[in-house]
């Protein structure tokens, strides 16, 4: 493998940048360091460390980079489980999916699929969920006088990137928000304090996560994140506008198994209404 000084064409230096690639993300040891087989002769030692120590610390400020920032996009998760399951989890995750997208944001798109738990995946599905609804574009929304005159049988409304919509069979949103609440006391009460703020192992009490069949959405308004639960109906009906059906299909598909008893224009009127109000709808796209 040529060295920096030995360097004489393109190839070489896309042969060196491969080896610095594979030895800075090859998953590090138990105790934080790469594996003694590691070649660094591609690295210049200096009085104090031999290469293979000075690639030991890229290795460590990417690895370290990767982990904290699954550590920032699900804090819930990492409650629930525990640091330590949580820190194995990450550690197991990174080494089975590296990073590939050009944004950190992506990093952690494919870890509700690698945990087998059903009610941890959960967690990680809201706070993926949750990721999205912040992230995701904002079109012009569709107002209830826009949809005036259309017909049914014909009409394809969207349903905006920032609105996600997630089952679950878990009361994660009760979760999360007591979760948030408790975070809020902790921040309050160190902020009155005179000396010592009160750790969160003693303030919070972690919530039970209730088994529960939940219907979803996570929306953005004004830069802040929502919760709202809807019937299985309606929930039905909004999944159906996303994936592209007429306004008649989904309508027919969500009412499928609905109880007669119901007034179901009146009832459906007032979603339409809510959702509208909610800035939820905009202009259907023909792009997959």
């Amino acid at each position: 493998m040529p060295t920096p000084s030995q360097l004489r064409t393109n190839t070489d230096l896309r042969v060196l940048q491969r080896s610095m690639a594979a030895a800075l993300m090859q998953p590090l040891t138990r105790s934080d360091g790469l594996q003694k087989s590691t070649q660094a002769d591609f690295i210049t030692p200096n009085d104090r460390m031999t290469g293979f120590q000075r690639l030991e610390i890229y290795a460590r400020q990417y690895w370290f980079r990767l982990l904290d920032c699954l550590y920032d996009d699900y804090p819930a998760l990492r409650v629930f489980l525990g640091e330590r399951r949580f820190r194995q989890l990450c550690r197991d995750y990174l080494a089975a999916h590296s990073s590939v997208s050009w944004t950190l944001r992506n990093l952690g798109s494919q870890l509700p699929q690698f945990i087998t738990e059903s009610n941890a995946r959960d967690v990680a599905r809201i706070e993926w969920a949750q990721t999205l609804a912040f992230d995701e574009a904002l079109k012009k929304p569709l107002h209830i006088d826009d949809l005036l005159g259309s017909d049914p049988v014909t009409l394809r409304l969207g349903v905006q990137p920032c609105v996600v919509l997630v089952q679950i069979d878990h009361a994660v949103d009760h979760f999360i928000t007591a979760m948030k609440k408790s975070d809020a006391e902790v921040r309050g009460g160190a902020s009155q304090a005179m000396s010592e703020a009160p750790s969160r192992e003693t303030v919070r009490r972690r919530p039970t996560l209730k088994r529960e069949r939940v219907h979803l959405v996570i929306h953005r308004h004004d830069n802040r994140l929502y919760f709202k639960r809807l019937a299985a109906e309606a929930f039905q009906l909004l999944a159906a506008l996303r994936d592209g059906l007429t306004l008649a299909e989904a309508i027919d598909l969500a009412l499928t198994n609905a109880t007669p008893e119901t007034d179901w224009p009146a009832q459906i009127r007032d979603w339409f209404a809510e959702w509208s109000q909610l800035g939820w709808f905009c202009k259907h796209s023909l792009k997959p």
